[in-house]
């Protein structure tokens, strides 16, 4: 940069010895070198870096994506389930007389939770939009109780579903178990006053039920039948192998079905009531 500032002209060696100064001839002028722009030293200095432009004011900058968890899965517990098919209470007796006072059970309460309760069940649950399961979970039963009133003792046991028939003229005197087959009912007399009274049913037209008087000549109250291998609680026997019974298929679906002569009642607590009361010689009088 220090020759730059003082020109261009060459200088002497340092260091070399002056000669003697000579008187030169006269000449011409030399014409002057031609003088020349000077080469820039090239520049040290790194390359500058532009920055990027910045966005315009007027478009907003993309809001950053965050990425939103997966819905965890219900862990809701399934509804309790609080009566079943196969179950037997009072609870399952106060069930059908509430589904009864609202159109949904057309029989009396029983207290055995078969077919037609969870036939009944159903029904009620598809028309409040609840999962027709047939069983009574929690779920049910809040919302059947919130429909219904509590039952009252004659609607929870009622004598029959049917009217008593006219007692046949055999069954006003002494002890007696009146069966009518026409009203299909049991009425437990005493000298002719109704003590309580109950729906039967009876056996199929390949095996009836024998009609007449007869005595009860024993009483079973664990019976199982040994031709049919089935269950006979409650067992009062009239004629050879035809007893008063408890059923429970006969509780559970009425009167689909048919006994193999036997006159079956479905009111398990009123057939265990009437097993204690009733005597080995007894009368029984079934009549159309």
């Amino acid at each position: 940069m220090a020759a730059l500032a003082t020109g261009c002209e060459p200088g002497a060696a340092p260091g070399a010895q002056t000669a003697p100064r000579q008187t030169p001839a006269t000449r011409p002028a030399a014409p002057s070198p031609a003088r020349t722009e000077p080469v820039p030293a090239p520049s040290t200095a790194e390359p500058s870096t532009v920055p990027p432009p910045r966005p315009s004011a007027s478009t907003p900058a993309p809001a950053p994506t965050t990425a939103r968890p997966a819905p965890e899965p219900s862990a809701a517990p399934p509804a309790r389930v609080l009566m079943r098919t196969g179950s037997e209470s009072d609870r399952v007796r106060e069930l059908q007389a509430r589904l009864r006072q609202i159109g949904h059970f057309g029989r009396n309460p029983t207290g055995y939770y078969g077919s037609v309760t969870a036939d009944s069940v159903r029904s009620f649950q598809a028309k409040r939009g609840l999962a027709t399961t047939g069983s009574t979970d929690e779920a049910t039963w809040k919302r059947l109780l919130a429909m219904t009133r509590t039952p009252t003792a004659e609607e929870l046991r009622p004598p029959t579903e049917r009217p008593l028939a006219t007692p046949d003229k055999r069954c006003l005197t002494g002890r007696v178990l009146c069966v009518s087959k026409s009203s299909r009912t049991l009425a437990w007399m005493i000298d002719g006053r109704v003590v309580s009274a109950m729906d039967v049913r009876f056996g199929s037209e390949y095996t009836p039920t024998r009609e007449g008087e007869f005595e009860v000549f024993w009483k079973s109250r664990d019976h199982v039948s040994t031709l049919y291998d089935t269950p006979m609680p409650y067992a009062l026997f009239f004629s050879g192998g035809q007893a008063v019974h408890y059923s429970a298929d006969f509780a559970a679906n009425g009167y689909g079905g048919a006994s193999h002569g036997c006159v079956n009642v479905r009111d398990k607590k009123k057939v265990a009531a009437l097993f204690d009361q009733v005597k080995n010689g007894d009368k029984v009088v079934v009549f159309r």
